[in-house]
């Protein structure tokens, strides 16, 4: 039979004193109804504390808005769609527009050319920039040349189906500013291109 010592109760009962003594945080908002939180209280934050003070003659950068770019593009890669906070782009493919060495429109340009019409009204865009790309086969100047006429032409067949009082920016830049790698076809055929660009006006 084992005793207890009245000292050895004196001890016993001032635990339990003790344990009963402790106070438990009040219940979060987040926490189940009828429950407590042992969380402790977010440490305080000195405001005047050098380490979160700017040095002497720094100044915050100026505040900017980053520009956000999305790109849709066809599976074939016939026509890309880039959108921006500032503006919008249309790559369309050389071969969808033309036949080979040609910038007379095919069949299939119409339609597309429309559609991009239709997307810049609804922007209510009023300066279009249309650019002429080729690859880096053949003479600059013949690329130069080449690609300015396949810009003027999806231009005048852009201009059809705009709202009126659109003005224009024309150029074709040869292979200049290729986006894929001319050593290989399938580069040079996404180099091939007429880019059709406005500005965004509109949260469309």
């Amino acid at each position: 039979m084992t005793t207890t010592t009245p000292h050895r109760l004196a001890v016993l009962a001032a635990t339990l004193v003790t344990v009963s003594t402790l106070t438990v945080g009040p219940a979060l908002a987040d926490d189940p109804p009828g429950s407590t939180s042992s969380a402790s209280p977010p440490p305080e934050i000195d405001a005047n504390s050098p380490e979160l003070m700017l040095p002497d003659g720094a100044t915050l950068a100026p505040a900017k808005i980053l520009d956000i770019k999305q790109v849709v593009e066809e599976e074939g890669g016939e026509q890309r769609r880039e959108d921006t906070n500032v503006d919008v782009t249309f790559a369309l493919q050389a071969e969808v527009l033309f036949p080979k060495d040609s910038a007379k429109l095919g069949s299939a340009a119409t339609a597309r050319i429309a559609a991009i019409a239709v997307e810049i009204n609804k922007q209510n865009s009023g300066k279009v920039r249309v650019f002429g790309f080729t690859d880096n086969l053949g003479s600059y100047e013949h690329g130069l040349t080449l690609s300015k006429q396949r810009a003027d032409a999806v231009q005048q067949e852009l201009a059809k189906n705009l709202d009126p009082g659109k003005t224009f920016d024309i150029r074709g830049y040869s292979e200049d500013y290729p986006i894929a790698d001319n050593r290989t076809e399938e580069g040079r055929k996404k180099n091939r291109r007429v880019e059709v660009s406005f500005p965004r006006t509109t949260g469309g």
